[in-house]
């Protein structure tokens, strides 16, 4: 008899399995009673939900993470958000060459695909500065930090509360500890404060850039032109992003939450609300007091998410630009599609309108879903979904009132959306064989 192949799992399945392996683990430690503060085991859909979210760095929380878990609990929670916000093979292959390891084509292919570079080569040698970067930038982030919690809550939980926001900023997470304070309160006490906020805006667009564009940096310097295609998309598109969203958010919630803010404070919480809508989850403003068109835009922004390869999810500062692109060059009558007088190639724009389409269905199937469950406000609703899918963890506070339906929707597009809405597709059909044979064509009316 011959024996049949065993099916090896894809690059695209094991980082998919990984991830679900990673958050159950979580979800059984955060089930025990010693991470809630009331000693109790906790119920399993919200322990899943919390290690969902803290694994696919969203930030959407059922409970206040201060007052609801203890230390052991948020210790957890901070060590799922950095193998999250990495990847865990990212950590796993780093431990591998700490222990003088070999390094195999097969792990390298699935390191290239979950940290979402353009070639195989260097890949390990990648993973060395994706690991020492991760330590420097969360380092000088604590740092700075420390300057303003150390005298408000004493040395030791000073540093603690230094290095929790400094992780989660820069893993893109939006979990903090202000529940000290008051309850899902973020950073809003402190909208004003020049130093927090300036450090968590720039932990949040480094972690936001992608690992792919800080090598470029890095062997480039500031020589913008030395840059590859796919850096340039991206610090162009990032600083629009957050400045023409800073612009908008500023004139739309000009009278309304930050109308008791001196002019720093609203340009301030203006960038704040821009560049933390990109994929973060803090806030310095109630989201829920915003009026609908702020509601909007932070949709808009949470959509497009930050860049490919990086700490940040959505559908990506790339896949935006090259549907952008794709549009102006189909307006124009254009031969291909230029961008820096580089074209680009067919399959990206392929991939991309696949990625559009998909989260859109998904967001969109979503909220009607959670709608005709529980009668909620559309807008909140739409909030929470894209929030969701584009790993954000921006809220009006409806989470809390989801019920058990509702909150296995939102884990599940968390998931998604961490993974990659078109890699979760793809997991399901890559060892199918496709049939090499080109139908007919006929036309049809489009538009």
């Amino acid at each position: 008899m011959l024996k049949r192949r065993r099916k090896q799992l894809t690059q695209i399945q094991t980082i998919a399995l990984g991830f679900l392996l990673i958050i159950l683990t979580g979800t059984f430690l955060l089930c025990l009673p010693i991470s809630s503060r009331n000693g109790q085991f906790t119920n399993v859909l919200d322990a899943l939900f919390t290690a969902t979210s803290a694994t696919c760095v969203t930030g959407l929380v059922v409970a206040d993470t201060y007052q609801n878990w203890t230390v052991f609990g948020q210790l957890v929670i901070i060590m799922l958000i950095q193998i999250g916000g990495l990847g865990f093979m990212t950590v796993g292959v780093f431990f591998a060459i700490m222990l003088r390891k070999r390094i195999g084509l097969k792990e390298r292919g699935i390191l290239q695909e979950s940290v979402n570079t353009l070639q195989i080569g260097g890949i390990v040698k990648l993973t060395k500065k994706i690991i020492y970067g991760t330590i420097f930038f969360e380092g000088v982030g604590a740092i700075l930090l420390s300057i303003r919690f150390i005298p408000m809550l004493g040395f030791v939980e000073g540093i603690y509360y230094s290095i929790f926001h400094s992780i989660s900023a820069f893993c893109n997470a939006g979990f903090d500890l202000m529940g000290q304070f008051e309850s899902y309160s973020s950073l809003v006490s402190l909208h004003d404060d020049w130093i927090v906020n300036v450090t968590i805006m720039s932990l949040i667009v480094i972690g936001g850039l992608g690992f792919i564009v800080w090598d470029d940096i890095s062997k480039n310097k500031w020589h913008f032109k030395k840059y590859m295609l796919h850096s340039k998309i991206v610090l162009v598109t990032t600083i629009v992003l957050i400045f023409g969203g800073a612009i908008l958010f500023f004139f739309m919630e000009n009278n309304n939450t930050m109308k008791d803010m001196s002019v720093s404070g609203k340009i301030l919480s203006s960038l704040f609300a821009s560049v933390t809508a990109r994929t973060a989850g803090f806030n310095t403003i109630d989201v829920g007091a915003m009026h609908d068109s702020s509601k909007l835009l932070t949709d808009v922004l949470m959509f497009i998410g930050g860049s490919p390869g990086s700490t940040a999810g959505g559908i990506k500062t790339t896949t935006f630009v090259v549907l952008i692109v794709y549009i102006v060059s189909t307006l124009k009558h254009t031969q291909g599609c230029n961008i820096f007088n580089r074209r680009l190639e067919d399959d990206a724009i392929k991939k991309a309108s696949a990625v559009f389409c998909i989260n859109l269905f998904l967001s969109v199937t979503a909220a009607i879903a959670i709608c005709g469950i529980q009668l909620l406000p559309l807008d909140d609703v739409l909030l929470e979904v894209f929030s969701a899918m584009g790993t954000v963890g921006m809220s009006t506070g409806i989470t809390r009132e989801l019920n058990a339906i509702s909150k296995l929707i939102i884990i599940m597009l968390m998931y998604c959306g961490r993974i990659g809405s078109l890699s979760f597709a793809l997991s399901f059909t890559e060892h199918k064989k496709m049939v090499r044979i080109k139908q007919p064509v006929e036309k049809i009316n489009v538009g």
